[in-house]
């Protein structure tokens, strides 16, 4: 249809369907009271006649152009607001917010001023005098380049919201029908028409019915596990949930199911999704850091007064070696300032700074995330952010959604009932299986014998009385049409033909087993059995006032029959028979009618959705019905005639059908409680159904009082705040149904107020905000809008609640293994720092200087720190009640251990810098092969004086290949300490090497748990020696890093001075563990 041509035609509606005022709009005046401004309108409790008026439209005609215009002036257009990103300079700034970075950068600006002095002052340029400052720079300047790629794409989630909105839209203007009106151009008041397939594009009004029934997908909004039906009727409610607002239709659902005209309300922000996207990025404003982060930020701001401390005390100690003066009568005179002391000291305060930051360690928890992930991945849990990894060890409460997770979303017939032989007493048969897979499951006791005129009759009805039908991909099984009537279909797969002869034909073919007309469609044989053998010629709508629908069948006897389906209550009502087993049909007493009506509350009681079922043989007029030229068709095209057409009906029986839970997630539920897990079940699903599945999953009890355990959202919610708080509080599990986007963020803000650590499972659009606000969104990776997938931390690859708990007890494994990586290079960054301190306490040279340590913690303590996260987990991991977020990283106990270890540490780096100075062997190992001079330590220690000794000399001696002579001897303490540095660093890798081995048990000794336990640890020593022997035995990088290889003679020295390293950590797990093991006896 052309823009310019009459919509006469295309808005009219067919028998009366069409209802709404009419207005009468003239030029220049405006009858009623157009809301100009943008105030709340409950248009789900005014009539089609009051919406109309109020905005001021006719529904034959629409708005005019000039009048949309005007209100677009004043509402703007429709679509979602554009958030404006955080700039690139923005988000590179924020990366160096951070004190470990903030100390490291100074560090940098120091060695490069340094450096660039030195070089100045000598008037010579070497470029080994920058690597310092440049590889620390370059430290930094990675860390923010991971930083910034993880920011940039946080916030998908809201251009995964925008896909959702319609594009164009059929509206009604200036009486012509714009078929393809862009969506952004709707304002409040256009007229629009929805059809069977339909984006809904803006917030609506239904204000008139196209067809008898109009059915809208809107789960991923409310969270509702089936498409609901729309009317025209008010609801006159003025602060109602979603789930009851039956009139509204609301922008991004869709429509399934019939066609309507309707009145725009809301558009852009101002519409539900609208209000979802200002929840995401409200919810976006309030993360905030993982509890690892918090604990390392916590270290970092301590470690910064450490180091304040320590280098003043180190400039304390060795201030007389820059700053002298002479006294005269009690008073400072002839002060004395070196330059060049104070910029050495200067240095070692750099030393002190890389000493003391574990660089490596970002890179560490990074790799150790990483591997997590992919681990997580094999059990179909896909981690998109590294650290929620983290984060799911310390969950305390799960909040979960029903549809999907908990339940397998797929609805499958659980029960069916008929009536007796020769009695009207209820026979029930148990279906199993719980997927739209024929083969999944089949009749408890069934044999195709059993297939009486009773069950052949409600196959029958199954499957012609039906539009649905089953697709696959070859793994997973989905419903094609409403997923009750696939469910239906199923069913009759299940029962199979009566037909001897037509069921051994279809086994011999194997026409059952996963044949498909094309590649996906499953081919359902026995449907297509019944459907053949019964003609389908006419169908009777389904409509929420009779609640049914109904077909016109011709028999294989050539007689027409009418087959019908719908709400239990519904069909009793019209039903004056019943048929038995055998056939015979009976009129339908009070006796017999309780009986059903029980086996109903029955059903009903057990959260299922009962159907019921019947035929009419009897049908008058249409007995003879053939086709639409039949005279009585005339009777079928206004749906205000089904109900006497469907009276005097003869019940067959009724069928219950559920969305059964998981099979796992019982266990699943068992082994959250044992780990301390409190689980609280949230769903857009009514009350009655949310309670049943939950006893069913054994959440609560069968006769548990769910009185202060279930409630609605909207009751919930109306509670007082401390009321609200408590009950959020208590032990045990809760349900909350009904529940809205807003319900839901409120839910887990309130928890995380409370101090719990909160993953939250979802799916839908209505789920996002929830999931952005939790520590851990978690969205289902089959089911789950891409919406939802963008806002969460982590995806169920399987949409299975069991998986959640298999990635807690990952995540609690991987923390642990970070906890030993973390306390392991800590200890060893206490042990340089410990190294630092005692070289300037004592006054000797130098023995590691700033690119020595930051090799050692960056790539020499990398690999075993790397291989810690692959140490075992505890096989008790689950059966632990989550860990405090609040817990210290590093307790008095295993600080003061560390400490032990760190002052090893110190005084080995510079022991065996000063033996080489100062003795010609030790413990056997001859030191003095290589020809150099030794001198006291009193020379050691006084060694910035050496230029005013007398008859100092020193003796040239040769370190791997090379030969260093002196034409300054005071050049000895420092181009000649060469040797004694090479050993002090080579001693401060192997007693990491070592120190890494104490690190697979935080208590048990190596006996109990030895170093095989972790091979890859092992493999990860290996590395480390072969990167260390790199850098000593080729020669430019020996000259870069300013030492020179060693002899075998020196190795056994390095290795007898780091050993004891295990020893004294075995000696001090024991203390531990005979502390505890006295403190729980006394306890006893």
């Amino acid at each position: 249809m052309d823009i310019g041509e009459p919509a006469l035609d295309l808005f009219s509606m067919d028998n009366g369907l069409l209802t709404g005022g009419v207005l009468e709009v003239k030029e220049g005046k405006k009858k009623g009271t157009f809301p100009m401004e943008q105030k709340p309108f409950s248009a789900w409790s005014w009539s089609v006649e009051d919406c109309l008026e109020e905005y001021n439209v006719k529904l034959d005609k629409g708005l005019s152009y000039r009048e949309a215009e005007t209100r677009r002036k004043i509402y703007g257009w429709n679509e979602l607001d554009k958030g404006s990103g955080k700039p690139l300079w923005r988000l590179v700034l924020e990366q160096f917010d951070d004190t470990l970075v903030k100390i490291l950068l100074v560090a940098a600006l120091i060695s490069f001023f340094l450096a660039y002095f030195e070089g100045h002052e000598s008037r010579e340029s070497s470029l080994t005098a920058y690597i310092e400052p440049l590889v620390i720079v370059l430290i930094l300047i990675l860390n923010a380049i991971v930083g910034v790629w993880q920011e940039s794409n946080a916030e998908r989630a809201l251009d995964a919201l925008k896909a959702m909105q319609c594009e164009c839209a059929k509206v009604l203007r200036d009486g012509a029908c714009v078929p393809d009106l862009p969506a952004r151009e709707l304002v409040p008041g256009d007229i629009v028409e929805l059809r069977v397939g339909d984006k809904v594009p803006a917030d609506m009004r239904v204000a008139a019915l196209k067809t008898s029934t109009l059915r809208v997908e809107q789960s991923s909004l409310t969270g509702e596990s089936m498409p609901v039906n729309k009317s025209t009727n008010p609801v006159f409610m003025d602060d109602c949930e979603l789930q009851a607002k039956e009139c509204m239709i609301f922008s991004g659902t869709t429509v399934v199911n019939g066609s309507c005209v309707c009145i725009v309300v809301s558009i852009g922000m101002k519409t539900e999704i609208g209000k979802i996207q200002a929840q995401i990025h409200e919810a976006s404003l309030e993360e905030t850091d993982t509890p690892l982060k918090k604990k390392l930020d916590e270290f970092g701001e301590k470690l910064t007064q450490v180091i304040g401390f320590v280098c003043l005390l180190v400039w304390v100690i060795n201030y007389k070696y820059f700053l002298t003066w002479e006294t005269v009568n009690g008073w400072p005179t002839n002060l004395s300032f070196s330059f060049q002391k104070c910029t050495y000291y200067f240095k070692i305060a750099v030393a002190l700074a890389v000493a003391a930051i574990p660089e490596g360690l970002p890179a560490v928890i990074t790799t150790c995330l990483a591997l997590g992930t992919r681990k997580m991945a094999q059990k179909n849990a896909i981690v998109r952010k590294l650290p929620s990894v983290e984060t799911l060890g310390c969950t305390t409460v799960i909040c979960s959604d029903k549809t999907g997770t908990l339940t397998t979303n797929q609805m499958s017939a659980t029960e069916f009932s008929t009536l007796g032989g020769k009695s009207t007493l209820p026979r029930v048969f148990h279906v199993e299986g719980t997927t739209y897979d024929p083969k999944d499951g089949g009749i408890v006791d069934w044999t195709y014998y059993n297939m009486d005129a009773n069950l052949q009759a409600l196959a029958e009805i199954c499957s012609v009385c039906n539009d649905a039908g089953v697709s696959s991909d070859g793994k997973i099984f989905r419903a094609v049409g409403l997923p009750t009537e696939a469910a239906l279909k199923v069913l009759v797969e299940k029962m199979g033909v009566p037909d001897k002869r037509t069921r051994e034909r279809m086994n011999n073919a194997q026409l059952a087993a996963d044949h498909s007309s094309d590649k996906s469609t499953v081919r359902l044989v026995c449907c297509e059995w019944w459907t053949r053998k019964s003609k389908r010629i006419a169908t009777l709508e389904f409509d929420r006032v009779r609640k049914s629908m109904s077909v016109i069948v011709k028999e294989p006897t050539g007689k027409n029959r009418l087959l019908v389906k719908g709400a239990v209550e519904s069909i009793l009502e019209r039903s004056s028979h019943v048929q038995l087993a055998d056939g015979s049909v009976i009129i339908m007493d009070e006796s017999c009618r309780q009986s059903i009506i029980m086996t109903l509350l029955n059903m009903s009681s057990k959260g299922l959705r009962c159907l019921g079922f019947a035929f009419k043989e009897d049908l008058g007029e249409f007995s003879e019905y053939y086709s639409e030229s039949h005279p009585a068709h005339q009777k079928l095209l206004d749906p205000l005639n089904y109900s006497l057409i469907e009276s005097n009906l003869v019940f067959v029986g009724l069928v219950g059908l559920r969305d059964p839970p998981r099979g796992e997630v019982h266990k699943a539920i068992e082994d959250c409680e044992e780990a301390g897990i409190k689980v609280i079940v949230i769903t857009g699903d009514n009350k009655s159904t949310a309670e049943a599945v939950c006893r069913e999953i054994r959440l609560f009890s069968s006769n548990e009082n769910l009185k202060t355990r279930s409630f609605t959202g909207k009751e919930f919610m109306a509670l007082p705040p401390n009321l609200q708080v408590e009950i959020l509080s208590k032990p045990g599990s809760l349900v909350f149904s009904r529940a809205e986007p807003k319900h839901k963020q409120d839910i887990v803000r309130m928890l995380k107020d409370a101090g719990e650590v909160v993953a939250m499972t979802g799916d839908g659009v209505n789920d996002a905000p929830a999931l952005k606000l939790a520590n851990i969104g978690i969205a289902m990776g089959i089911t789950g809008t891409e919406v939802a997938k963008e806002a969460s931390d982590m995806v169920l690859a399987d949409d299975n609640f069991s998986t959640i708990v298999s990635a807690v007890a990952e995540g609690r494994s991987i923390y642990n293994n970070m906890k030993a990586f973390i306390r392991y290079m800590i200890s060893s960054n206490v042990g340089e720092v410990i190294s630092i301190f005692l070289t300037a306490a004592l006054g000797i040279p130098e023995c590691l200087i700033s690119v020595q340590l930051l090799w050692v913690n960056l790539v020499t303590d990398g690999p075993p720190a790397t291989a810690l996260g692959f140490n075992p987990a505890d096989v008790d991991i689950m059966k632990k009640p989550p860990r405090n977020s609040n817990d210290a990283l590093i307790n008095s106990w295993v600080l003061f251990r560390y400490l032990v270890i760190g002052l090893y540490v110190g005084v080995a780096t510079v022991g065996v810098f000063t033996l080489w100075y100062t003795q010609s062997s030790f413990l056997g190992i001859d030191l003095s092969q290589d020809g150099h001079t030794l001198i006291s330590l009193t020379q050691l220690r006084t060694w910035s004086e050496c230029p005013s000794w007398s008859n100092f000399t020193v003796s040239p001696f040769v370190a791997g290949g090379r030969v260093f002579s002196f034409s300054d001897p005071c050049d000895y303490f420092t181009e000649g300490k060469a040797k004694a540095m090479t050993l002090s660093l080579s001693v401060l890798v192997a007693i990491e090497m070592f120190n890494s081995l104490n690190a697979l048990s935080e208590d048990n000794s190596l006996v109990t748990l030895p170093p095989w336990a972790n091979p890859w640890l092992l493999g990860a020593m290996a590395v480390s020696f072969g990167l260390h022997f790199l850098i000593l035995y080729v020669p430019f990088l020996a000259n870069v890093f300013g030492i020179v290889p060693l002899s075998c003679n020196e190795w056994c020295l390095v290795l007898l001075v780091s050993a004891p390293v295990v020893l004294i950590d075995e000696l001090l797990k024991f203390a531990g563990r005979r502390q505890r093991r006295t403190t729980k006896e006394k306890m006893v």
